[in-house]
């Protein structure tokens, strides 16, 4: 088991395990609680009733926060031509096509997120050893394999995140800083359950949200009421 220091211990002392808080509440007792010398991350954390062997209850996606995450993505586009120059106009860090490719083969992987368009999936079709286990492969599920270079650029910039369920059912996402204001976390908070409930699979029985927390990078999980953040 492991052990935790004695600031995380204290802060744990002020969570009541048994209370789920309403998101305004939980979002205000993260920042009181965290203790880092840094500016934490917040996370969420959603366990979702899906059985995540069955294909058709995969949940995938992306939306944009209205806040940001509080961090700038680096963004690397695969384009060629016309396309190539809408990236860079729309603010990617990275365009290139098949030298680009061969660099990302070698080992470069100083980027946050990939674009392609579909055109250039055949060649970087090829990285997906590398990109894949990392969640950097380009998909057009979430937006990353598309011709709107301009669009999805800039809302990747804006605060754009990806989400997936792990084997377990479960979603973690970053919704912003423990620098952020309550009202910021929380409207993040809401935009991105109201996503995972749009993409609910049609095949998911029972209790869809069973669960969802709020926590620092730091500090302790504090559990959230589902049913007000969804209102089901």
């Amino acid at each position: 088991m492991a052990k935790h220091g004695k600031k995380y211990l204290e802060a744990l002392k002020k969570v009541d395990r048994e209370k789920l808080y309403s998101p305004q509440e939980a979002l205000e007792l993260v920042k009181e609680i965290s203790t880092a010398k840094f500016d934490e991350t917040v996370e969420a954390a959603f366990r979702l009733g899906i059985d995540t062997k069955k294909a058709d209850q995969q949940v995938r996606g992306a939306v944009v926060l209205p806040h940001g995450t509080g961090k700038t993505k680096r963004v690397l586009v695969f384009a060629k031509g016309e396309k190539a120059k809408e990236a860079e106009a729309a603010g990617a860090d990275y365009v290139g096509d098949e030298e680009t490719i061969n660099k990302v083969s070698q080992g470069w992987l100083d980027f946050d997120v990939v674009v392609a368009t579909p055109d250039m999936m055949g060649q970087v079709g090829r990285l997906g050893r590398i990109l894949g286990p990392k969640g950097l492969m380009p998909n057009p599920k979430t937006g990353t394999v598309t011709f709107e270079i301009e669009k999805a650029v800039k809302e990747i910039k804006a605060g754009k995140i990806e989400y997936r369920a792990d084997k377990a059912g479960i979603v973690h996402a970053a919704i912003g800083k423990v620098s952020f204001t309550t009202d910021q976390l929380r409207e993040n908070l809401q935009v991105l359950a109201d996503a995972l409930m749009k993409a609910k699979p049609a095949a998911a029985k029972g209790t869809y949200m069973k669960s969802v927390t709020v926590s620092s990078t730091m500090g302790p999980g504090v559990s959230v009421s589902a049913q007000q953040l969804v209102g089901r």
